[in-house]
């Protein structure tokens, strides 16, 4: 895709993911992997009033275009490239049941098989540091190297995959997952999960099978 075409693709993304209820207000970002460095939403900007032309290109040492300013998040997004060089964009928002169960400082374990969408057995948060830190940044990158959907505790969720079809589509996942497990939290304190033989099984099928996206 041409740089337009991507940054269109960055705003249908955003204005999908506030139709699916994944997120609120101007929260949240997305971005996707261009050239040597990445494209990302800008800060501040309400996502039915972004153009083209408001997306921001970020180098790979961090370096913004001239006259305009990306998410305040855009560390933790340029880490998720440096760390997996298997995605090319990445989701964040903050999800009603995701953010609760990061404020619960909760891993979801294999309460379903659908968990292996993240391409692990689990989908793990990481500790609480401030929006747009170098020490978040950094736990993003020892947890994004688990799991291609991580929680950030007392914050919400990343997503990362091949293309924003797919990344989009793990988050609206990892909410449904979300809410299961605050569901059968409050039935039941030791959860049921899926063992380490099921989940391989699983995490191989998908290895096969994809996730169901194909754009």
């Amino acid at each position: 895709m041409t740089r337009n075409e991507l940054a269109q693709k960055i705003i249908k993304t955003c204005l999908e993911m506030t139709r699916l209820g994944l997120n609120q207000g101007t929260a949240g970002n997305v971005s996707v992997r261009y050239e040597q460095g990445m494209l990302i939403t800008p800060t501040g900007i309400p996502y039915d009033k972004l153009t083209p032309e408001h997306i921001v290109y970020v180098t790979e040492d961090g370096q913004f275009e001239e006259g305009k300013l990306p998410s305040s998040e855009w560390l933790f997004h340029l880490t998720c490239y440096k760390t997996r060089m298997d995605v090319d964009a990445v989701v964040h928002n903050h999800s009603i049941n995701c953010a609760a169960v990061s404020i619960l400082n909760k891993t979801i374990p294999a309460i379903h098989y659908m968990v292996a969408a993240s391409g692990s057995n689990e989908i793990p948060c990481v500790p609480y540091a401030t929006f747009g830190s170098p020490e978040l940044a950094e736990y993003v990158t020892t947890g994004i190297k688990k799991s291609k959907a991580i929680l950030l505790q007392h914050h919400g969720l990343i997503t990362a995959e091949k293309n924003l079809d797919k990344a989009l589509w793990l988050a609206h996942e990892c909410e449904v997952l979300a809410e299961l497990y605050l569901k059968t939290l409050a039935i039941e304190k030791d959860v049921p999960i899926l063992d380490l033989k099921e989940m391989k099984a699983v995490l191989d099928k998908f290895q096969t099978y994809g996730l169901r996206v194909e754009h």
